[in-house]
């Protein structure tokens, strides 16, 4: 790249939900991204916004994040109407103002789903995911000295799936770009990642049942295979896992 190249900025117009609170009402508002380059992340470019918005005496937008190395999946954003903004197994801080162009119009959202309220902005609470998982995404087990890691033989093709499966970190967009904001792609890979090996099956039954039940409590949806969580999710987490939740659950049903 030449040194012109390099230095070459964008203006980009935005237009992002703001809401002050959870029981207020929202709306979309309009702003200016200036002197942004390709090498900004997403993220960084809202904080250059913010920092404009500051020096202005402005409200920032309150948006969430936490690692910006697309480990946790904290950016939880709609852009465009694509949850993560549509780039294949991407998180919001590992998409680059490089896949947009000087003029581009951008409008951001927050997850869109009943178990997700607005806590300000484009923040919302997904405490529900939370709520699942202490249902049942886990192994009772005593505390001590790390087992051997042979006592337990596991085939390679059982520990790969279980790997597949635990590689959802949990950032929602699954529900959020499903158009009944069903929860079934999070709850298949937590549930699948355990019913695999053999660790998760003593309680396999109890599992499902109450992970089952706290995703109907917490208000999520139920799944029509539109397929739009495996789409969205920045792991490529599959769809199959949807298909290994229901076979434990008929399992448990009639077991």
């Amino acid at each position: 790249m030449s040194p012109q190249n390099a230095h070459r900025t964008m203006t980009l117009k935005l237009i992002v939900w703001r809401q002050a609170g959870p029981d207020e009402p929202g709306r979309f508002e309009t702003y200016l991204a200036r002197d942004i380059t390709e090498h900004h992340s997403f993220l960084e470019m809202l904080d250059v916004v913010n920092e404009d918005l500051i020096k202005e005496d402005r409200e920032p937008i309150v948006f969430d994040h936490d690692c910006r190395e697309g480990i946790c999946g904290t950016c939880s954003q709609v852009i465009n109407g694509v949850p993560h903004g549509g780039q294949e197994r991407t998180t919001v801080c590992q998409l680059h103002m490089r896949k947009f162009s000087d003029g581009d119009t951008i409008y951001i959202e927050p997850w869109k789903a009943k178990a997700f309220p607005i806590l300000k902005d484009v923040m919302v609470d997904r405490s529900a995911l939370e709520r699942i998982i202490e249902a049942g995404g886990y192994v009772s087990v005593r505390t001590g000295a790390a087992p051997d890691g042979n006592s337990i033989l596991i085939s390679k093709e059982d520990a790969d799936y279980a790997m597949d499966a635990a590689e959802c970190i949990g950032c929602g967009a699954c529900a959020a770009a499903c158009p009944n904001g069903a929860a079934m792609l999070f709850t298949g890979a937590k549930v699948a990642q355990l019913a695999a090996l053999p660790q998760g099956k003593v309680e396999a039954k109890e599992r499902i049942n109450n992970m089952i039940t706290a995703m109907e409590e917490c208000g999520f949806g139920g799944c029509t295979n539109h397929y739009e969580c495996q789409a969205a999710c920045p792991k490529g987490i599959d769809v199959k896992f949807i298909a290994r939740l229901n076979r434990e659950y008929l399992k448990a049903l009639f077991s």
